[in-house]
């Protein structure tokens, strides 16, 4: 959203999260301080300003209780480390560098060479959670900014291509929707309905070498399964 109302990124490269937070005291002319208002009203205004301004906050929750405070919040998404199906071997290439720095590196007529580490295949499989409850009650987290999280993952890897993870994409996404705001069914046993299995014992070389089978049946009641892509 290119830092729209309501879409800043609280946690950015060469910004200081401190500077961020002067931001919400700036919002409501107060003097930055180490401590939150004791005024019960005051601090929660400081703390909402940085959800309802910073879509990372208001997503993923943070720790804002620095030199300049504004108070913490526990985000309603949380996502697990990705893990990989089949253990990652990666291969060293090497590589040589054509062109010098200076022009006493010119002089020298040598060439520099380097490695690079690449994957030759990696399926990885992560999990994440989302809380109806605490979406509501804690930092105003909507359906449209679910929507924009979904349209997130699903375009990960579009605009981040290099020569080193130049094939890196969102394979599938897989949603389980309850109809209760605290679920019908724990995460644990919902996540058991996705299984990826290895096609032949050669090692895997490309993603049509798994097979990923969706149980949409028997699934717990008032659950329903979404294949996002």
């Amino acid at each position: 959203r290119e830092d729209q109302p309501g879409y800043e990124i609280y946690v950015k490269e060469g910004i200081p999260l401190n500077a961020q937070h002067k931001k919400a005291y700036l919002a409501y002319e107060l003097e930055p301080s180490k401590e939150l208002p004791k005024d019960v009203q005051t601090a929660q205004k400081l703390t909402g300003f940085m959800c309802q301004n910073f879509f990372d906050v208001r997503t993923f929750g943070a720790v804002m209780s620095t030199k300049v405070n504004c108070g913490q919040v526990r985000g309603p998404v949380q996502i697990n480390f990705a893990r990989s199906i089949d253990p990652i071997i990666p291969q060293e290439l090497t590589i040589t560098r054509v062109t010098v720095t200076t022009e006493e590196d010119q002089e020298k007529k040598t060439h520099e060479m380097g490695r690079k580490q690449v994957v030759p295949y990696g399926l990885y499989r992560v999990e994440g959670y989302i809380s109806a409850n605490l979406a509501r009650k804690s930092t105003g987290f909507s359906e449209e900014d679910l929507a924009l999280l979904w349209e997130s993952l699903i375009n990960l890897f579009e605009h981040d291509h290099s020569a080193a993870r130049g094939k890196m994409a969102t394979r599938k996404l897989i949603v389980f929707k309850h109809d209760s705001e605290l679920g019908n069914a724990p995460s644990h046993l919902l996540f058991d309905h996705i299984q990826v299995k290895r096609k032949t014992d050669k090692p895997a070389r490309s993603y049509s070498d798994y097979e990923v089978s969706v149980n949409k049946e028997q699934l717990p009641a008032g659950v329903t399964l979404l294949e996002l892509l």
